[in-house]
């Protein structure tokens, strides 16, 4: 039995993660922790603790004295935020994770630097403009053209970010959270708008090689209609795809920000009006939301084998496990199966030849 602690274990992704570890034949005791007294009491754990949040001094001494205390073998920190703290500090934490360095997580948290990096290794992108002061605004436009998304640098769920038809409504945008929220104008960028497909790339590597890896095409965001940019972070609708375009170009954009990857990698890809994928974001160290979902549905609902739960496979692998069998480097799920979820419905495994099966 291997003793797992899940960092923000209260979240959708935490929530999954423990989910589908429990899904696995080997046995786990998993304590989950969160900063919010309400979420931890979601997920399916053996034990459970309050943290400060990670931007507190006192978030690494509480994980610490959590895995002290429970005899933690292994701990995945969930949101990338904690994981980057986890990852900057985790020679205070005596026990076994799966984080790539510090210094690559630092740039796969901000989106300037990854476009820099994934540019300057010819890997395509949209185009970007870096903003130091409203000036920049007009500029922007005129260089790149309209419309243009606006976005902070750093966060997730679309912080901050809105698809602005000229720079008089980028610049009242930009205005209103800077003067909201104290961020400084060199936290925002404008971006090309990309009018194709939305897709993930999910992958979990080992030693610099990719262990294996899935594409999935978001198609619809829970409460979009109530959201400025219609993108609220976790996808309602997704369907997994087969794309070997894209699974060169992701690969190739993990191995940019990172020479020698180490554990989850997450990128974020684009269409162009021509179709051409183009990555927007590759952070590192990350479960999207619903990556231990999908590996869950994998082994319960479609019987695929054992490797195929991620989280299961992720816990394995960051203890030094080696694989009897090993997975598929790309498409570990067949394509045409759509996931369908909301609050208080439920989640659905669909397919266009109308087979339907609840999952959740």
């Amino acid at each position: 039995m291997t003793r797992v602690l899940v960092t923000g274990a209260g979240g959708l992704a935490g929530v999954n993660f423990v989910r589908a570890l429990r899904a696995s034949p080997r046995k786990h005791y998993i304590v989950g922790t969160d900063f919010n007294r309400f979420h931890i009491l979601y997920p399916d754990v053996d034990a459970r603790y309050p943290t400060p949040r990670h931007t507190d001094r006192e978030f690494v001494p509480r994980v610490a004295e959590v895995v002290e205390r429970e005899g933690i073998e292994f701990l995945h920190p969930q949101p990338s935020s904690e994981a980057y703290v986890v990852s900057s500090r985790g020679a205070d934490i005596p026990c076994r994770t799966f984080l790539p360095p510090a210094r690559v997580m630092r740039v796969g948290q901000d989106k300037l630097l990854t476009e820099k990096r994934l540019r300057a290794k010819g890997i395509p992108v949209a185009r970007t403009y870096q903003l130091e002061g409203r000036q920049d605004v007009r500029a922007a436009f005129k260089e790149l053209g309209a419309p243009l998304w606006a976005r902070a640098r750093h966060g997730a769920g679309g912080r901050l970010s809105l698809l602005c038809k000229d720079a008089a409504e980028a610049s009242l945008w930009i205005d209103l959270w800077v003067r909201r929220g104290g961020d400084p104008y060199s936290e925002f960028i404008l971006q090309e708008y990309l009018p194709g497909r939305n897709i993930a790339w999910d992958s979990i590597w080992r030693g610099g090689r990719l262990v294996t890896s899935y594409s999935r095409e978001r198609l619809e965001y829970p409460f979009r209609h109530i959201s400025p940019s219609g993108i609220t972070g976790t996808p309602s609708v997704s369907r997994i795809v087969s794309d070997r375009r894209v699974d060169e170009v992701a690969r190739r954009s993990v191995l940019a920000v990172d020479p020698r990857p180490n554990g989850a990698y997450s990128v974020d890809i684009k269409e162009s009006a021509d179709g051409r994928p183009c990555i927007t974001e590759v952070d590192s160290g990350k479960f999207h939301s619903t990556m231990p979902l999908w590996g869950y549905i994998a082994v319960k609902h479609l019987g695929l084998p054992e490797y195929a739960n991620l989280a299961d496979l992720y816990v394995r692998l960051g203890m030094g496990e080696d694989l009897g069998e090993v997975p598929p480097e790309t498409d570990l799920l067949p394509a045409g199966y759509y996931l369908l979820r909301d609050m208080d419905v439920g989640a659905y495994l669909w397919r266009e030849d109308g087979f339907k099966l609840k999952v959740l």
